[in-house]
């Protein structure tokens, strides 16, 4: 057995860079989950009673929890996306997968209004 520490342990510098940042339809994706997680919780209303029977009622308020994420979830991405294309519109160097041209930080096209 080696006295080494295991290698995310170890200091030093990284051996690669950090990948780039996925970028798709994200408020979509966003709107679909939040859309899942309503449906969910719709769809176990009418078990109420057996789940809170079987100490199982978390999973009802769970979804609505997961609802209420969502909607503060699509109001982030939105006010995102309308940073990057004023961003965008400004010349700012946005390209044209969204991304700054500025590295890792996202360079101010945040969702600040």
């Amino acid at each position: 057995m080696t006295d080494r520490a295991p290698g995310f342990l170890r200091p030093g510098p990284l051996k690669h860079d950090a990948p780039e940042p996925l970028e798709g339809p994200v408020t979509a994706t966003v709107t679909g989950g939040t859309i899942l997680w309503f449906v969910l919780f719709l769809v176990q209303l009418p078990f109420y009673g057996w789940f809170d029977e079987h100490g199982h009622l978390w999973w009802v308020w769970t979804c609505l929890a997961g609802t209420g994420l969502g909607l503060i979830g699509i109001w982030y991405v939105r006010k995102r996306d309308a940073a990057i294309k004023r961003d965008a519109a400004a010349g700012g160097g946005t390209s044209t997968d969204g991304t700054s041209g500025e590295g890792a930080s996202g360079g101010g096209s945040g969702p600040a209004g």
